[in-house]
């Protein structure tokens, strides 16, 4: 059951992300990217979107078993394929890298890759922990080299339209959020490395769209206050959650707001029979005047809805958007997925232009320090950085 939920879920990912329209001309310079690791994401995160952007190739990927990497490569046309993620790292005709590693590699690789004298998209989350999120930026800034969060969900026009909804003061002040993300029980196998603690796995890590949804929505950086954290420990290891719930209070303009979190990788049957797939990750904002519901914000290029409903009149509006939007304006397509997007965002930072949206390392460090502190008050402590975990391991 859980490896069928598992393809199904990988599926729907790769077929929705591919492009529907055909691969145009390349520039005659583009940003040349190498990928670490052959991930099941890598065709949803950057090959599909690669395809249509006209300043972008992929030039090789890499894995420690070099079949592997023979495998991905011989499948999406890639040029090279190595045995070492050091290999792709001296190849001097990369430009970038895509590092779709355990959670737990991200920061040893990123800041290989930006010592090597590449740029780095990185995987959310950035890292295991706000240390290793602020070493990820130092050695950005230290080599001149551009260094992100692959938040792609932060790229898409309905974010936009939603965050604007909120800033514009037409309903008032945020009185609080709630944010929820859940896989059904079973999808995921207990051989998946997001169980894994010494790779920083866990629901909350998994799961982080819930806390930079929230952040993002109020424009807060770290809780002043974790009220509650709640975890549900994964049995086998009492270190990893295999859900989480939490209460943080977020110091905003508007005052003190407060925000409910909920993950869960392991969510119950309905009447523990269906498999609650309807359950799609949403943050529902409560203000003055209005409550704003936002559906599928993970991946709104697939579904999703944006409720605004008036608290004065009890009146539901419902609006969807796939392009244009606050940021982006005439220069999207309905077509782009979030993977898109970022891309789009990622190859105009790399190239020495203004990015229509981005997200800063303060921003992602916040994000991780948030993540330290809901695992803190937990009790199951913040995740191991690389050196400690192999240590324990």
């Amino acid at each position: 059951m859980a490896m069928v939920l598992q393809i199904t879920t990988f599926l729907q990912q790769w077929l929705e992300s591919r492009p529907s329209v055909k691969e145009g001309p390349k520039s005659s310079d583009p940003v040349r990217f190498g990928i670490l690791s052959t991930a099941m994401i890598n065709p949803a995160g950057l090959i599909h979107p690669v395809e249509t952007h006209p300043n972008a190739v992929i030039k090789a990927i890499a894995s420690r078993d070099v079949r592997n990497a023979q495998k991905a490569a011989k499948t999406y046309k890639i040029e090279k394929a190595y045995g070492s993620y050091e290999e792709l790292l001296a190849d001097p005709e990369i430009d970038a890298v895509y590092i779709s590693l355990p959670n737990g590699m991200h920061a040893e690789w990123a800041k290989k890759a930006l010592s090597a004298g590449k740029h780095a998209l990185i995987e959310k989350p950035v890292s295991s922990n706000g240390d290793e999120a602020a070493s990820i930026f130092d050695a950005a800034k230290e080599n001149n080299k551009v260094a992100v969060e692959a938040f792609h969900w932060r790229y898409h026009p309905a974010a936009h339209v939603v965050k604007s909804l909120v800033d514009s003061g037409r309903y008032g002040r945020v009185l609080s959020t709630c944010a929820r993300m859940t896989t059904p029980a079973g999808s995921i196998p207990k051989s998946d490395i997001r169980w894994q603690w010494d790779l920083a796995g866990g629901s909350l890590m998994d799961m982080t769209y819930t806390v930079s949804a929230t952040r993002y929505i109020l424009g807060a950086e770290t809780p002043v206050n974790v009220e509650f954290a709640k975890a549900r420990p994964l049995k086998g290891d009492g270190r990893v959650d295999e859900a989480m719930e939490a209460r943080l209070q977020f110091e905003t303009d508007g005052g003190l707001v407060q925000s409910d979190i909920k993950t869960d990788m392991s969510q119950s049957f309905a009447g523990r029979l269906v498999p609650r797939v309807w359950e799609l990750p949403s943050i529902r904002i409560e203000l003055e005047h209005a409550t704003i519901y936002y559906y599928n914000f993970m991946m709104p290029h697939i579904y999703h809805y944006i409720q605004v409903t008036d608290k004065q009149t009890g009146q539901t509006h419902t609006q969807k958007h796939y392009s244009f939007g606050p940021s982006w304006g005439p220069r999207s397509e309905p077509w782009w997925s979030t993977y898109r997007y970022q891309l789009e965002a990622f190859v105009d930072k790399v190239t020495g232009k203004e990015p229509a949206h981005w997200i800063s390392p303060e921003d992602s460090i916040a994000q991780m320090r948030t993540l330290d502190a809901i695992y803190v008050k937990s009790g199951l402590g913040k995740r191991p950085s690389t050196a400690s975990a192999a240590k324990s391991g």
